[in-house]
């Protein structure tokens, strides 16, 4: 399995966002957290952001909505240049049709859950996405504490992963950093979105390939990656 780093603008100098998005050559996607102040306790950014920064960066773009009316809003994202679109199961009316829905514009269809919501009951959801999110902190604020009891819930992820033959990819995304990301790669992640640990950096895009290393060292050696 490929492993992948995710930069968050959350994270970036919002007064230089085309530069900050441009200061993380060699990562695969840039993260941009979208939230509304309803679903989450604070107010980012929105549509018109991601246009401009789709057209700012080659980097292609990875919208984690945090907002109520998924169904409404995440459409739109692709449409403004997102190549990858989560929406939160605990803010969708009907996800599998969403999910369908924003595979049919051309993009990636991601689902996200807050750390208190199990996998379990949508195990059936899983062939309709292209990736899962595991958050491992509570969503809205940037910059806090990995959670190590979400471990657990990564690795039966994985397992449910592996059960049903799927090529989808597992994404964290909350406290991830050099002191955390090789656990979270041992209990299953292969998506692996930093903050602070890469725009705190002196030298963002070196941060990049240093938890690239730390990461793709911990997958090799990961028991759910040797048979895979």
């Amino acid at each position: 399995m490929a492993v992948q780093i995710n930069p968050s603008i959350l994270s970036a100098d919002f007064a230089r966002l085309a530069d900050e998005a441009n200061a993380v050559s060699g990562a695969d996607w840039l993260h941009v957290d979208v939230m509304d102040n309803h679903f989450v306790p604070n107010l980012t950014l929105g549509v018109p952001v991601v246009e401009s920064l789709a057209r700012a960066t080659d980097t292609p773009l990875d919208c984690h909505l945090m907002i109520e009316d998924a169904d409404r809003w995440a459409p739109q994202y692709v449409e403004a240049g997102a190549s990858s679109v989560t929406f939160h199961v605990e803010a969708a009316g009907a996800p599998v049709r969403l999910a369908r829905e924003i595979r049919a514009k051309g993009a990636r269809a991601s689902m996200a859950l807050k750390p208190a919501t199990p996998i379990e009951p949508y195990e059936d959801l899983l062939p309709e996405l292209d990736m899962l999110l595991i958050m491992t902190v509570e969503p809205g604020f940037g910059g806090q504490s990995f959670l190590d009891i979400m471990l657990p819930k990564i690795r039966r992820t994985r397992e449910l992963i592996k059960k049903h033959g799927l090529e989808l990819w597992l994404q964290v995304d909350g406290g991830v950093s050099a002191s955390t990301i090789e656990r979270c790669a041992d209990a299953g992640a292969d998506v692996f979105v930093a903050g602070s640990a890469v725009y705190g950096a002196s030298d963002p895009a070196a941060a990049v390939r240093a938890l690239r290393t730390q990461a793709e060292g911990a997958t090799g050696k990961a028991s759910w990656a040797c048979d895979h």
